[in-house]
Formats: C-alpha cells, sequence, structure tokens
C-alpha cells in the first residue's frame, strides 16, 4: 500500500513535469494518463505517458528532458480519441460509466447508417460520445434492427391480414412488431411481427404459386 501511494504520487509528478515541458517546448500535445512501472530497481523504472496530437510530434527533446527531470526511462505513446477516453474515463449520454472505460476491449467500426436504420437522428452532435466518434452502443443493436428489416415488410408496402389488407405504416423494433393501416377503413393499429411476417409468407407464396401455373398452362 505504501508503495502504491508513492506510485500515485510520482504519476501526479510526472502528469505536471510532462505537461510544463510540453508547454515550454510548445507542442501540440495533450497529456491524457500516466503509467509508473517500478519494478524495484533503482535504474529500471518507467514512465509511461499517453497523449494526443493532430499529427506526428517531433518528442525527441521532450525525451531527454523528461528523463532527466524523473530520472527514469519514459515512454511516450500517442492514443486516438477513443483510446484517450477509454484512459481519462466520464459518464456517457446514458448517465453511465463509459463502455470503453468498464467493459469494452474492442473498438468496432461504426457508421451513420446504423443510426439511420435504428431511426435516429442523423446528427453527429447528438449520437457521439465523449471521444467525439459516433457512440460504440450503436453497434449493439444494429443487428437485431437488420434482422428485423430483412424479416418485415418494408414502409409502404401492402401486406394481407386476416382482417384485409393494410399497409404498413412504420417499424417499432423494440416492440417486436409494426404499424399497419387498414386499406377499407383506414383504422391505423399496431400488428405483431408474427402476423405480418405470417401472411407476407402466404402473400408471396400464392403469388409464386400463381405464377408458376401461369407459366405451365402457357
Amino acid at each position: 500500500m505504501e508503495r502504491d501511494a508513492a506510485n500515485r504520487r510520482r504519476r501526479a509528478e510526472a502528469k505536471l513535469v510532462a505537461k510544463r515541458l510540453i508547454k515550454k517546448n510548445e507542442l501540440p500535445m495533450k497529456v491524457m494518463a500516466v503509467d509508473f512501472l517500478d519494478t524495484g530497481e533503482t535504474f529500471d523504472q518507467m514512465v509511461v505517458i499517453y497523449f494526443t496530437a493532430p499529427h506526428r510530434v517531433d518528442f525527441r527533446v521532450l525525451v531527454s528532458e523528461l528523463a532527466r527531470s524523473l530520472r527514469a526511462r519514459i515512454d511516450l505513446r500517442q492514443v486516438g480519441s477513443r483510446d484517450a477516453a477509454r484512459l481519462v474515463g466520464g459518464l456517457g449520454n446514458c448517465g453511465r460509466d463509459l463502455c470503453c472505460a468498464t467493459f469494452l476491449k474492442d473498438f468496432e467500426p461504426v457508421s451513420l447508417r446504423m443510426a439511420k436504420v435504428q431511426d435516429l437522428p442523423p446528427n453527429p452532435l447528438k449520437i457521439s460520445g465523449a471521444c467525439g466518434r459516433l457512440m460504440c452502443c450503436l453497434k449493439y443493436e444494429h443487428p437485431l434492427y437488420a434482422e428485423f428489416a430483412r424479416e418485415v415488410p418494408a414502409v409502404g408496402e401492402q401486406v394481407s391480414l386476416p382482417e384485409g389488407e393494410a399497409v404498413v405504416l412504420a417499424h417499432q423494433v423494440p416492440a417486436d412488431s409494426v404499424v399497419v393501416r387498414m386499406s377499407a377503413t383506414g383504422q391505423v393499429s399496431p400488428c405483431s411481427r408474427a402476423a405480418v411476417c405470417g401472411a407476407r409468407r402466404m402473400y408471396e407464396f400464392r403469388s409464386g404459386a400463381g405464377s408458376v401455373e401461369s407459366a405451365t398452362s402457357t
């Protein structure tokens, strides 16, 4: 516990020294986190400094100055915006700890197309995380929405229900249903996916059978 407390003090000291020297050398760098690796040997201590920068930075002079000031080996590592958010931590739009800082290990690609499939506003400012990139959680439910879109009729498509013909108005993926408008009465009501998919399969089957019969008779 004493060694851990000493390492925390060394990390805080190294962060302050790094910020001071970065400002002195006028480098476009921002320190995000510091790790102090103490192996117990006086000449085998390492300080790992994680930083962000808009481009590659020549920090050779900075490394030598940090090594003299901290009396340790220096390892400077440039990280991206998502890795920076993981190191710093914080709360997301949902009010919970950032996924990358808790359980998320790999960053999978996220696109605006995923937000569009989930009926979210295609505004990057509203669907971006603390790192400034699109939220990683857009990837979580995307397979569910994609599967739903493959199975159910598209919006505007006509379906045959036991109550009569209807037109699909909207999809309700969380409720596993669609909103339809009856062609005869104009009534708008939700309908379960099972009912719509069953009617769609029967409609496709009948259409296919009819085409086969007509081709045979010809």
